[in-house]
């Protein structure tokens, strides 16, 4: 190979390196942020979950009252 062309893949390689490493940091942001959002989800499930047998406790008490 001319000195010329061993350049130029060089400087391409150098470019490939460059977005793999970037990729590569995006990739671990994004599993973060996957990681948070299935956190959050998982905390709103409980929160929903606790909601709703209050409520459904609150209908029980209701109707007692007015079988009474």
């Amino acid at each position: 190979m001319q000195q010329p062309d061993l350049e130029a893949l060089s400087r391409k390689l150098d470019r490939l390196i460059d977005r793999c490493q970037k990729l590569e940091a995006e990739n671990t942001g994004l599993r973060q942020l996957q990681d948070d959002w299935q956190k959050e989800r998982a905390q709103l499930m409980q929160k929903n979950d606790l909601a709703r047998s209050k409520i459904e406790a609150m209908i029980g008490r209701l109707r007692a009252l007015e079988h009474h």
